[in-house]
């Protein structure tokens, strides 16, 4: 499996936004719309945990505390936003963690393929090791330098910025290594597998042969 295509849209503000591509069927948004499912999870750093669990290299669990978690290596990625209800948040910069630092701390075994990240209330999507491990992924805790809010995932959400944005879960707890692909919360109700945006991978009627497991 080759790395995933990464797609930079030129410049990156609102006004410019005639002059550079967005995805297939998209539209530009201004400002940041509340977007999930459920409700808004209460942050308790007493008992906040994130997990590296699954088919680890060394076959244990990786723990840290919010506290831990959060003074892990900084960094920032400029990244736009699609969701996959057609608006595109564009010129973010988003501040957290890599995702390639957690691997990094947490090695996955030799035959890892996916990831399941897993969020507040069960929540879950699953992505290619590959999209994981790519570049810009990142555990954000911030926006434009200010901390996310409750309503965007406070205290922890996913951005992989080549994927449709629900790839990228709000209010993150864990990431299970995987030997096989499963489908995750919105991929087991008709959602693509994958998500790539540029290739408008909405819906699960859309997948081609090995694009995922089966429904």
């Amino acid at each position: 499996m080759g790395q995933p295509a990464e797609h930079e849209a030129g410049e990156r503000t609102a006004e410019g936004a005639a002059r550079f591509e967005l995805p297939p069927g998209q539209r530009l948004q201004k400002g940041w719309p509340v977007t999930h499912y459920g409700p808004v999870p209460k942050f308790r750093p007493e008992r906040w945990e994130f997990r590296v669990f699954g088919a680890t290299a060394d076959g244990e669990k990786h723990c840290w505390n919010h506290e831990e978690f959060t003074a892990l290596p900084y960094t920032t990625v400029e990244a736009d936003l699609h969701c996959v209800t057609k608006f595109s948040m564009v010129g973010a910069e988003w501040g957290g963690i890599p995702a390639r630092t957690v691997v990094d701390l947490a090695p996955p075994a030799p035959d890892v393929t996916h990831v399941m990240v897993w969020a507040e209330y069960g929540f879950s999507s699953n992505l290619r090791l590959a999209d994981f491990t790519s570049e810009r992924a990142l555990f954000a805790t911030h926006k434009d330098g200010e901390l996310l809010t409750a309503e965007h995932g406070f205290p922890l959400r996913l951005i992989v910025p080549h994927l449709y944005a629900w790839k990228g879960p709000k209010w993150v707890r864990g990431v299970e290594y995987m030997t096989a692909d499963r489908r995750g919360f919105w991929e087991e109700r008709g959602y693509h597998n994958l998500g790539d945006p540029w290739q408008e991978q909405r819906y699960s009627y859309q997948e081609e042969p090995g694009d995922g497991p089966e429904l």
